[in-house]
């Protein structure tokens, strides 16, 4: 298709969809969720004493804010959410667990890959959603989006890139994430 005044190509904006809409805030709640587990194996392995477990308890209060304003949202737009649930409650308690027992740099290691993919996918929706008429959403992903960052920077802050086989945990770990956002959009 062409503008006819110009012969230049027409951009057709295609807007989002209830279902692409539902598919964000159904993701995201997941996401919120698991990253819950994450910390939360993290504590039960690294205990109130460790060096890093108040920053971590500080990003895993966040986290459940996140969740929480999440939760409110599935049941106020009746959406659906992740049918997977039980499985990213063992899976992230599991990574947490797992990379805390290699050690407070592995734990923040796993903090620093997930936030980084958090942040591409919160970024990926933000351009999404510029499109449209979802102010609270996007607001909310924005929001969410700083505390992630701010997530990311006190674990390379404490040491992440200097977990024993960062490169390998960090790109595992990182794939592990892309995998369930795709998986968790759709389930």
């Amino acid at each position: 298709m062409t503008d006819a005044k110009s012969g230049a190509p027409h951009s057709i904006k295609v807007g989002r969809t209830k279902a692409d809409i539902a598919s964000m805030i159904r993701v995201n709640q997941a996401g919120e969720y698991g990253a819950k587990q994450i910390y939360k194996g993290q504590l039960a392995v690294m205990g109130d004493d460790a060096p890093d477990s108040g920053a971590i308890r500080h990003m895993a209060d966040q986290e459940q804010r996140h969740l929480d304003a999440f939760d409110r949202m599935i049941v106020e737009r009746n959406v659906r959410p992740t049918l997977l649930q039980p499985f990213w409650k063992v899976a992230g308690y599991a990574l947490g667990a797992g990379t805390a027992a290699m050690g407070p740099r592995a734990a923040m290691a796993c903090t620093a890959a997930v936030e980084t993919e958090i942040d591409h996918h919160y970024q990926e929706q933000l351009e999404a959603l510029e499109s449209e008429n979802d102010p609270e959403l996007a607001d909310m992903i924005a929001d969410f989006r700083e505390e992630e960052l701010e997530h990311k920077e006190t674990a390379l802050a404490s040491g992440a890139e200097d977990a024993p086989g960062y490169p390998l945990l960090s790109a595992a770990i990182r794939l592990g994430c892309r995998v369930a956002i795709g998986i968790s959009k759709r389930v």
